[in-house]
């Protein structure tokens, strides 16, 4: 009983932590960074629990990425200004599919096969849209939330099957607030052209 209260209350700061976050990054707010690094940390505990090693390792990423996005919305703009939306440049689509299948094959192989993993080709996967989506928002590429709106979407059901709904729940109303940030950052980047 008390690992399920100390569960419970981890992931009710995962989940405030995570909605303040993308609510900032929906707004081009530099302090959704911030709330990144602990949002990260706090899931980072609670996937070890349930033994979504993928996950886990992707909050210690995301921990990274937060940093380098912190410092990129900040100074990657041309001489060192605030970084612009823009959308991302086509030589790195293929990049990041040869990424994601090679991410997914190897991640999903290696904890099937030496770990107690649970849905380990369908986390790895997940995990390998994660980063790249989470690259994509470091350096304000506007397409970030095509790929976060998939991810939530499976996010959610993943989530609810191994019966963290809480999490379920929140990755359900990230889906909805990746939707609007999409919008938002649209016509931001329209405004930026009109200039």
């Amino acid at each position: 009983m008390q690992e399920y209260i100390q569960q419970n209350w981890l992931e009710g700061l995962g989940i405030l932590t995570t909605l303040i976050c993308v609510w900032l990054n929906t707004r081009q707010n530099i302090w959704g960074w911030f709330w990144a690094i602990v949002s990260s940390g706090v899931y980072g505990v609670i996937y070890w629990q349930f033994k979504l090693y993928s996950d886990m390792e992707l909050q210690v990423v995301f921990i990274i990425l937060s940093i380098y996005g912190w410092y990129q919305w900040l100074f990657g703009g041309k001489e060192r200004t605030e970084l612009p939306v823009t959308a991302m440049p086509t030589k790195f689509w293929v990049a990041c599919s040869v990424i994601f299948l090679a991410f997914t094959l190897a991640s999903g192989y290696m904890h099937s096969k030496y770990s107690d993993a649970s849905l380990p080709y369908v986390d790895s996967a997940l995990t390998a849209i994660s980063l790249i989506a989470q690259w994509m928002m470091a350096r304000k590429y506007l397409e970030n939330w095509i790929l976060w709106i998939g991810a939530d979407f499976f996010y959610t059901g993943m989530y609810l099957y191994k019966g963290l709904y809480g999490t379920s729940l929140l990755y359900l109303l990230l889906l909805v607030l990746a939707m609007k940030g999409y919008q938002d950052w649209k016509k931001s980047q329209g405004l930026m052209l009109d200039l």
